[in-house]
């Protein structure tokens, strides 16, 4: 059996050296933080999460109300329930760790106090440059890109 050499690339290119675009059209590259698309890694593609729970680092948050896959412009909206009785919160596609579609839950990488303390959802100006600016700075002022409880990053 032939030997691989460590100082070659084999198969896929490095998505990081190839213009940071990551492994799949419209991803980030690993490590990187891109608020409004989703992880190569987390397993979206592009399922309709409506309808899966979603668990914080620390413990469920509510149910997606609207999940959209717009090329950088993707996000969630959750139904916080009785977490913060009668609000919905806005999570930007970057906060997605992984989805585990046979228990239909959306892990994300923040815990209950980042994402309460996130600028406040108002369906009437989601859209606007300076919300999406606002609500995109907070979470990635909170970002690591050291997964939790997960082997440090060389």
């Amino acid at each position: 059996m032939d030997r691989l050499d460590p100082h070659t690339t084999h198969g896929a290119t490095d998505p990081v050296l190839d213009g940071g675009q990551g492994a799949h059209a419209g991803g980030a590259p690993a490590g990187a933080f891109d608020p409004w698309r989703y992880r190569d890694e987390a397993g979206v593609a592009s399922a309709d999460l409506t309808g899966y729970k979603v668990e914080a680092t620390d413990g469920s948050i509510g149910k997606i109300d609207k999940a959209s896959h717009e090329v950088d412009d993707s996000y969630l909206v959750v139904d916080t329930g009785p977490w913060i009785f009668g609000k919905k919160v806005m999570l930007p596609a970057g906060t997605v760790n992984h989805v585990d579609h046979d228990e239909r839950k959306v892990h994300v990488d923040r815990d209950k106090d980042q994402i309460k303390a996130a600028p406040e959802y108002d369906e009437t100006n989601h859209a606007d440059p300076a919300y999406r600016d606002r609500l995109g700075g907070y979470y990635g002022e909170n970002h690591s890109a050291l997964p939790p409880d997960g082997p440090a990053r060389i």
